[in-house]
């Protein structure tokens, strides 16, 4: 292990100086999360801080292990084929996961790591070998008037935080880059296992495979148990409900916390999303409100003024099945996100 140096937009910079804050923060054009990251990362203590990501609930302090996060570092990079010659975008705040592994990939191959302050919508000044980004980020590029060019100069993007709209999705399989979708979380330290944008199913769902030494069952909630030596002796139970293809890959259906049971039918929300994402331009959501006849009902919440829905009903009862269909459509000013921006389901 050599993390003797960090090469950033460049410049090598040795240890020492990555050891001090206020060189970091001039380094870093005033970030202190990234300050603060690198600082934690060069102490004498085996851990870092981090938080989960307080889609199920209000986000929770949890300790990272080093050696965990270099352990998946390595396995991404071999992955992506990341070397000393190789140059990572970081666009995402070191406050999250996703930019803590960016930069401890830069550290354990020793590549070039430009920094680009966090926004919307990616400047992306460079030519780059890995960028990892957020769907929010890649919904704003496809409605940038020169969001495909700016992409051309990525040979690898990593996209993952929350699923990816259907519209993005086929806007990236238009480009020339490879796109792939992460599924983890902080606590498995960044993704355990990746989707080709191109490896779809036959009814044209994500297929996700294992990174090296990583492997699934399911219990019998039919959610996502991952083992995995590098991250604990203990296989690590999630709320994800997946369709198991092999013990290396999966299909992802929806968290269980969000499964609808309408008369005894389980309606999973992201996949009725999935299936009507083009009649919505507005952000929205299936949830299940309680029902006296069938013990929930189907419910779908548009964000944004009210207005009529008489074509919407139409072409939805077109696309879903009867149980699938909702019973009721619910408008509201805003959604409530969590800091990372995924919607609270409600």
């Amino acid at each position: 292990m050599t993390e003797n140096s960090l090469k950033i937009n460049g410049v090598c910079y040795e240890v020492e100086r990555l050891k001090d804050s206020a060189s970091l923060l001039s380094i870093t054009d005033g970030d202190n999360a990234f300050a603060d990251f690198l600082l934690a990362w060069f102490d004498d203590s085996d851990f870092v801080m981090g938080n989960t990501s307080g889609s199920t609930g209000t986000p929770k302090p949890i300790r990272l292990s080093k050696d965990t996060m270099r352990e998946s570092a390595r396995r991404t990079n071999d992955f992506f084929r990341i070397g000393e010659t190789s140059s990572l975008l970081l666009c995402l705040s070191t406050q999250y996961i996703a930019g803590k592994m960016m930069v401890v990939r830069a550290l354990v191959s020793g590549c070039n790591l430009c920094l680009e302050k966090p926004s919307s919508a990616p400047l992306l000044q460079g030519n780059f070998d890995l960028v990892s980004m957020v769907p929010m980020q890649v919904y704003s590029l496809r409605r940038s008037s020169d969001g495909a060019s700016r992409l051309s100069h990525v040979r690898n993007l990593l996209v993952g935080g929350s699923p990816l709209a259907q519209e993005d999705a086929n806007w990236l399989r238009s480009l020339s880059l490879h796109t792939y979708v992460s599924y983890g979380m902080t606590e498995t330290v960044s993704h355990v296992a990746l989707a080709d944008l191109n490896d779809l199913s036959t009814d044209g769902m994500l297929v996700y495979h294992a990174l090296p030494s990583v492997s699934f069952k399911q219990d019998d909630r039919g959610c996502l148990v991952i083992s995995a030596d590098y991250l604990s002796s203990e296989p690590f139970v999630t709320n994800d409900v997946v369709d198991l293809l092999t013990e290396t890959s999966f299909l992802w259906k929806g968290r269980w916390d969000n499964v609808i049971n309408t008369g005894g039918v389980k309606v999973h929300p992201e996949i009725l999303e999935k299936k009507v994402a083009s009649l919505i331009s507005r952000p929205f959501y299936f949830v299940g409100l309680p029902d006296p006849k069938y013990g929930q009902m189907v419910v779908l919440k548009i964000e944004g003024f009210p207005y009529p829905t008489f074509a919407l009903e139409y072409f939805l009862q077109k696309t879903l099945s009867p149980y699938e269909m909702p019973k009721e459509i619910h408008f509201l000013d805003h959604f409530e996100r969590t800091e990372s921006g995924k919607i609270k389901r409600k």
